[in-house]
C-alpha cells in the first residue's frame, strides 16, 4: 500500500484530518490524500484549531473536488462516514467506512473527539500494513 484516498462530502473536516495523520505518522513510507465529493471552499476552522493543537499545520490546505484520476492512483479509499447519505461514488472501487461522525457544527471539544478517533484508526491501519 503506497497511497490511500480519504473520501468525505465536503473535504474540510475528516478526511484533510485523517490525511494529515496518515502522512504524519507514516513518515514517508505511504501517502495521503483527500478529496471531497462536493468540496467547501475552506477547511473547517474548528479542524485547524483542533489540529493544530496536535502539533499539525493544515490552515494553508484546500478542499479539493474527487476526481477519477484520484480513485485510480489510490491502493486503498477510506471513506469518512459519508456512505449513509449516498453522496460519496467511490462504490465502484474497494472500499471502507470508517462511520464517523461529522463535526460540522460541533464545539471544539467534540471536534477533538472526533480528531482523536481518526488518529487511533490511523494509526492502527499504518500498524497492519507494517508502516508505523
Amino acid at each position: 500500500m503506497k497511497n490511500v484516498l480519504f473520501i468525505c462530502v465536503e473535504n474540510s473536516r475528516r478526511s484533510q484530518m485523517a490525511e494529515a495523520f496518515f502522512n504524519q505518522l507514516a513518515g514517508g513510507k505511504a501517502k495521503a490524500s483527500s478529496a471531497g465529493t462536493n468540496p467547501a471552499n475552506i477547511i473547517d476552522p474548528p479542524v485547524v484549531q483542533a489540529m493544530k493543537e496536535m502539533g499539525i499545520d493544515i490552515s494553508s490546505n484546500r478542499p479539493k473536488k474527487l476526481t477519477v484520476e484520484m480513485l485510480n492512483q489510490a491502493d486503498k479509499v477510506i471513506t469518512m462516514g459519508c456512505g449513509a447519505e449516498n453522496v460519496c461514488p467511490a462504490s465502484f472501487v474497494e472500499t471502507e467506512d470508517w462511520g464517523l461522525e461529522d463535526p460540522k457544527g460541533k464545539s471544539i471539544d467534540e471536534v477533538r473527539e472526533i480528531r482523536d478517533e481518526i488518529k487511533s484508526r490511523v494509526a492502527e491501519m499504518l500498524k497492519i500494513y507494517n508502516l508505523a
